[in-house]
């Protein structure tokens, strides 16, 4: 399956933390938009749709979520909570996101603009783009 966990250089002292993303070891692509989800019942489902083209890393910057991910042949749910940490998820993986701790805020840093083209938002149709080619 195409994702990874990366792990980001934590920066500080008695002052506190900080973590500078940029593109190069750390980060695999330029990051053309940033945007973040917060307010979410501990159960409502997110996402259901893959993208084409785009990759995203997903960092819970502040609680937890689950994250489901499907390519068609197996599903893994990864669980973040830790803000020096990145779910790095290429195009072509279905996702679900749940199970939102009340203080929950996911930033996620795309490496495309938006575009409605790129989403697959039926599954039908994204197991017979990705799976069946």
């Amino acid at each position: 399956m195409m994702y990874e966990l990366l792990k980001f250089s934590v920066h500080g002292n008695y002052q506190g933390k900080l973590i500078a993303l940029e593109k190069g070891d750390e980060f695999p692509f330029d990051i053309k938009r940033v945007y973040y989800i917060w307010g979410n019942e501990k159960n409502v489902i997110r996402g259901h749709h893959a993208h084409r083209k785009l990759e995203q890393v997903m960092v819970c910057v502040a609680g937890s979520c689950d994250f489901i991910l499907d390519d068609g042949r197996e599903k893994v749910k990864i669980h973040l909570n830790d803000p020096s940490q990145g779910l790095y998820i290429k195009h072509n993986i279905w996702r679900t996101f749940t199970n939102f701790s009340k203080d929950c805020v996911v930033m996620v840093l795309a490496s495309e603009y938006y575009d409605e083209a790129d989403y697959i938002r039926d599954y039908n149709l994204f197991l017979n783009e990705v799976v069946n080619n």
